[in-house]
């Protein structure tokens, strides 16, 4: 007797953890929920209508305890044994859909357990310690991605974008996983292809996270209020959808981003988002704080001193490469037309007028690490992922007077390559952008500061002028220019006092930059300088002791680092757990 009932103790365990009943019935009703108001069909409407309240009936007359499921069973050996025969039915049954792929739309697929239990991956961080990562997990962020997929493709669609040459050319009416894209000459199905976005964005996500936790004594830290408040105004959104559609929030949820996607799952995913974000905004300087020796810095130098030598050049950016030839040929020797030529080729009258100013062509100390950031043709790579263009620009045989014309781009060699001695700068500005008068309603009215007219880039100027008095008026320090900038700037950088440090040559546009390293420049120093952006009230806060070559040296040690760093980091897939993870949402989910 007393074996018999650690028999039924034990199958009542298992009966319960299996299977968790009445959730069970929940997630299917749910299930058919979705399937009544997606099926077009009335008598097929009708059927599942039926199943849905034979469902609802089974579910109601389960009788639940404070922890259990009450399932009367005698302590009898034969109906021990015939309960343990149906668990052993059951779990055969449910390998058997494992192995043929089916689980995740078959009966598991609608309990909801399998996706919050089961571990589609295990994240190893850089630390060497492990993390599952759950695969209603995984489904969220499937959703996420491939929603923002169809929005793209939308939008490409609605402004005209060849789809194939933007490589997004995308069905959503087909399977994900009967469809092929190639990119750097390997081919892989769509799937593939949106998995492996989705691995990125967990691995990177969680990776910050779980670092975000550890320096909080292993507690998730707080996120901001705004955030919380996101979460909360979604949920709303998400209750009124649900509510106009006859779901429950989590059923509404679970049927937007997939199996196991329930409302709380939405709200733990969004919340380590956020923490994961905050973590990774407040560490987003870190590789400035990292410090190197000299001997590192040096090595770096003799390994590297192509990326890090400089030249001078005269540079511009024709709209066809009919004109660069033009341009190239009406050029001449000493370079002396070029800001003549290069407001002759201009595009709009903005730039014809702007480029008559050789600063605006002119670049000084032009480090070959800088120059591959530039979007002209002749930084641009070849299929070998080289620089022909560059490579000429900074071969030793140049010399100056050198012009070479590279697809749109027109260059003119001044000081051949060398290692400069320039050293970064700190600054501050407050940017005073034209505003257009132009109804914000009119679908041809533009954001651009280049289309305003005269008189509202007057406005601007007379705004920045008087700012500036404003500032020469006080007690002219850092602080008080500072304060002007946060409560009048129209820059991304307001809120940090307009303050840009370390700026090395050619990082911001040529008329800001030649104020920047002007050599007479001493710290202390305003003026107004005009670009495409508007008028810069700009504040001189000072040279720094670094050279450049030595700051971009830094930089890149420390990007190697974060990468060795971000390269440790391992997501291992679960054969089991990935047996149900989202596929192909909206066609045979």
């Amino acid at each position: 007797m007393a074996e018999n009932k650690d028999k039924l103790a034990k199958l009542e365990a298992k009966y319960d953890k299996a299977y968790d009943r009445k959730d069970a019935l929940a997630e299917q009703i749910e299930s058919l929920r979705k399937d009544i108001l997606n099926e077009p069909d009335q008598k097929k409407k009708n059927k599942l209508r039926s199943k849905r309240d034979a469902l609802i009936n089974e579910r109601d007359s389960i009788i639940i305890t404070e922890d259990t499921v009450k399932i009367p069973m005698a302590p009898k050996t034969k109906k021990i044994i015939t309960a343990v025969i149906v668990i052993i039915v059951v779990i055969a049954l449910l390998f058997a859909y494992v192995a043929t792929g089916f689980v995740r739309k078959g009966m598991a697929a609608t309990l909801g357990w399998p996706q919050k239990t089961f571990t589609a991956y295990t994240l190893t961080d850089a630390d060497g310690e492990k993390h599952d990562i759950k695969v209603n997990t995984y489904n969220y962020y499937f959703a996420l991605y491939y929603n923002n997929l169809q929005s793209t493709v939308s939008s490409y669609k609605q402004y005209g974008i060849d789809l194939d040459e933007a490589n997004m050319n995308v069905d959503f009416d087909k399977k994900l996983s009967e469809q092929t894209r190639t990119e750097d000459g390997k081919t892989t199905t769509w799937l593939e292809y949106v998995q492996e976005q989705v691995e990125d964005s967990i691995k990177d996500t969680y990776a910050s996270y779980y670092k975000a936790v550890k320096e909080n004594k292993g507690k998730d830290p707080e996120i901001t209020d705004d955030q919380k408040k996101e979460i909360k105004d979604a949920l709303k959104s998400y209750k009124e959808s649900a509510h106009k559609y006859g779901y429950t929030v989590s059923g509404y949820i679970e049927a937007a981003m997939g199996h196991g996607v329930t409302k709380d799952v939405f709200v733990r995913e969004a919340t380590i988002s956020y923490i994961a974000e905050n973590y990774d905004s407040d560490h987003k300087n870190d590789s400035d704080s990292k410090t190197y020796t000299d001997k590192e810095l040096n090595a770096y130098k003799k390994k590297n001193e192509s990326k890090l030598q400089s030249v001078d050049i005269k540079m511009f950016e024709c709209d066809s490469e009919d004109d660069a030839k033009a341009f190239k040929k009406a050029l001449k020797a000493d370079g002396s037309n070029f800001a003549a030529l290069a407001s002759k080729y201009s595009s709009d009258d903005f730039d014809k007028k702007a480029n008559k100013n050789s600063q605006e062509t002119t670049y000084n100390d032009m480090a070959r690490s800088t120059m591959e950031g530039l979007s002209v043709a002749i930084s641009t790579a070849d299929d070998d992922k080289k620089y022909p263009g560059l490579d000429w620009l900074y071969s030793s045989d140049r010399k100056a007077g050198d012009v070479r014309q590279d697809s749109t781009t027109v260059v003119y060699v001044v000081k051949p390559v060398y290692m400069s001695d320039a050293k970064t700068v700190n600054v501050r500005h407050i940017l005073i952008a034209p505003e257009s008068s132009k109804s914000s309603d009119d679908s041809s009215s533009s954001t651009s500061a280049k289309d305003c007219t005269d008189k509202e880039w007057a406005a601007a100027e007379k705004k920045a002028k008087s700012i500036l008095a404003k500032y020469n008026s006080g007690d002219k320090t850092s602080k008080s220019f500072a304060k002007l900038a946060k409560s009048n700037s129209s820059d991304g950088n307001a809120s940090d006092g307009g303050l840009y440090e370390n700026i090395i040559p050619n990082q911001m546009v040529p008329t800001f930059n030649a104020w920047c390293f002007d050599s007479s420049r001493k710290a202390g120093d305003v003026g107004i300088v005009k670009t495409e952006y508007g008028y810069h009230i700009m504040y001189f806060e000072g040279k720094n002791d670094q050279a450049v070559w030595k700051y971009i040296a830094q930089q890149k040690l420390a990007a190697d680092d974060t990468q060795k760093e971000h390269d440790s980091i391992t997501l291992k897939k679960n054969w089991f757990g990935s047996r149900y993870l989202e596929i192909d949402t909206d066609i045979d989910a």
